[in-house]
């Protein structure tokens, strides 16, 4: 039997090692722009073309490297962080692997040109799928420049599944974000097809959030600071009438490195308990101090996932730093008996003059056990006449619910027929029906009982509307006599732009006015002037959760976060009308038993189920 096992030969090792390493071209940018924060740069210039598919340049002034250094750069496993396994725990640097050039000069070609400071001349080196094309001496200037051409030129899979130039660059400009927020002492641009993304200059972090998400923010920002012998938190949290229905303002750093950390998300969402509504989410930079030793960044790839090793404690810091910090900037309501107009609670005089002893009067022929005596007893509260009583309580037990439940009255001699909405669900025309806790409607029906969830009914109806308009482009705008602004952060700005043809064509009048804002200057006639922008957030924020799933469906992409953003919510009470005419609508509709997002409208509770229960 011949052999058949075989060692895998560098480039397709590094292709491996690539695989789970360079996922995309911000991947590029990640690795490149942490390489140059090791080198000590401060300032760090990113250039792009075609979302990073044709170029991705990144220039830094950083220490430089040496001829030989800049070879073995680029060989699997060599770096400069670490000596032994012991220096994985006291990592301070962002690269530390040995794998990024690596895995990158696998999938793509190459240039890179570096020289350190004490050396005249520079090196330059061209490496294309781990081949080492030349190397050679040039005039540069101290630093290291990378330039990284035809992304996946020789993986022609991976090529083809990265998503749309607006997609790309999107995630090009949060991981930007993400590593400028971490360091707001270094100076960063970003310019992609030769325009200007991103010119931030050194300054400190709260600068630094203005500078990349608005001055909106600016003044709506809750310091933090607290220093334990655990972990020191530091940072900013957004003012709760700022929240957001979306994600993309929520940032957690560790020792200067972003990290994605879900369990203390929630630590926040605590902090903000029962001062916010659930639906939306908080801003937050909050950067971690703590000792290496205390944490594991060895555990993915991207090193995006960091393991604490006292990750209860520093949760319950953490929602502690929030509340205080909510608490000390008075956006937690709280009573100041200080302040003026507070609560005037009268006080007795001092005199005693004109207060009487209170006077008891007892009967002293009182006999408890004489037959036929009346007995005067304080009521405290209850009916001497206990049926009236009982049924007075009754009332006040359903009265009390009353909100709940919402009952047609229809005369004795009106009779009942059936209208064929769907030949197994004929609903009585006499409209018997019954609004369940301002959510479910019921009504009866052949086979037993009916219950439709009353907003994804409506979403339903609406996401079908929205299809015939966006496909017609027939959609009619009615002028706003006040026209609305909304400001978005850059790389939200660039996912919404797609979207504002679309909108246009349904009714909606959205123009850009600034890098970043856009005024609503009209909307369709079926909305609500007074919510429109509420409705254009969060259909975003439906639109950008799902960016990139589903190729070349735009438009259902959007009618389904419009839907979803335009329909009734839980909780608002319907008339009688208007859930006959939701009902309607919707057996209308060509799908009517699921929701745009595939969630189940209707379910049928068979007779024989209810007899069964009942027996």
């Amino acid at each position: 039997m011949s052999d058949i096992i075989h060692l895998l030969t560098d480039s397709v090792a590094n292709q491996i090692a690539a695989g789970e390493v360079i996922q995309r071209p911000a991947s590029v940018v990640k690795e490149l722009v942490e390489n140059a924060i090791d080198a000590g740069a401060t300032k760090i210039q990113v250039n792009i073309k075609d979302a990073g598919r044709t170029l991705i340049q990144v220039t830094d002034n950083g220490k430089g490297m040496s001829p030989t250094d800049a070879r073995m750069a680029f060989e699997r496993h060599a770096t400069s962080k670490i000596h032994e396994a012991a220096d994985l725990f006291a990592i301070k640097t962002m690269g530390f692997r040995g794998e990024a050039l690596a895995s990158i000069a696998s999938v793509a070609d190459v240039e890179m040109k570096t020289k350190s400071e004490n050396e005249e001349i520079g090196t330059s080196i061209h490496i294309s799928g781990s081949e080492l094309l030349n190397q050679e001496a040039v005039a540069t200037a101290t630093g290291t420049t990378f330039m990284v051409k035809n992304l996946f030129f020789n993986v022609p899979a991976r090529r083809k599944f990265l998503k749309t130039n607006t997609t790309e660059i999107r995630h090009i400009m949060n991981e930007i974000q993400r590593v400028a927020l971490a360091n707001p002492e270094i100076s960063f641009s970003l310019y992609h097809n030769d325009s200007p993304i991103y010119d931030l200059p050194a300054t400190n972090l709260k600068k630094r959030i203005v500078h990349i998400f608005g001055n909106s923010i600016g003044n709506n920002l809750v310091p933090i600071d607290v220093k334990t012998s655990i972990i020191n938190i530091s940072g900013f949290i957004g003012d709760p009438k700022m929240s957001r229905k979306s994600f993309g303002e929520q940032f957690f750093f560790v020792n200067g490195r972003y990290m994605k950390h879900p369990f203390f998300h929630k630590a926040i969402m605590q902090g903000y308990e029962k001062i916010m509504p659930r639906d939306l989410v908080p801003a937050y930079f909050i950067n971690f101090s703590i000792n290496p030793s205390s944490i594991d960044i060895n555990i993915h790839p991207t090193k995006t996932e960091i393991k604490f090793e006292n990750e209860s404690a520093v949760w319950q810091l953490l929602q502690a730093a929030v509340r205080e910090g909510l608490g000390k900037f008075n956006v937690i309501p709280s009573i100041d008996f200080d302040q003026e107009g507070s609560i005037d609670i009268p006080m007795s005089p001092k005199s005693a003059d004109g207060i009487s002893m209170p006077q008891v009067k007892i009967d002293p022929t009182y006999n408890p056990f004489e037959e036929g005596k009346s007995v005067s007893v304080p009521s405290r509260g209850f009916s001497s006449n206990p049926e009236k009583t009982n049924a007075q309580n009754w009332e006040k037990l359903y009265g009390e619910s009353a909100h709940d439940f919402a009952f047609n009255t229809k005369p004795e001699n009106e009779q009942s027929s059936f209208i064929e909405h769907d030949a197994n669900t004929p609903v009585e025309q006499g409209r018997n029906l019954l609004l369940l806790k301002n959510k479910y409607i019921l009504t009866p029906v052949k086979s037993g009982l009916m219950v439709i969830d009353q907003r994804r009914a409506h979403q339903r109806i609406l996401f079908e509307q929205f299809m015939v308009t966006l496909t017609n482009e027939e959609g009619y705008c009615q002028q706003l006599l006040f026209p609305q602004t909304i400001e978005m952060n850059h790389a939200d700005a660039a996912l919404f732009e797609t979207m504002i043809p679309d909108l246009n064509s349904i009714g909606f009048d959205i123009r850009e006015f600034g890098p970043g804002t856009y005024i609503i200057n009209g909307i369709p006639g079926f909305i609500d002037d007074s919510n429109a922008k509420n409705i254009i957030e969060t259909a975003f924020a439906q639109y950008k959760e799902s960016a990139g799933n589903i190729k070349d469906e735009t438009k259902e992409k959007l009618a389904t976060s419009l839907a979803i953003a335009s329909s009734i919510g839980y909780g608002q009470q319907l008339t009688q009308e208007e859930a006959g005419s939701l009902i309607d609508s919707l057996f209308a509709c060509h799908t009517p038993n699921y929701s745009p997002s595939g969630k189940l409208i209707i379910e049928i509770i068979k007779l024989e189920e209810i007899e069964k229960r009942l027996k």
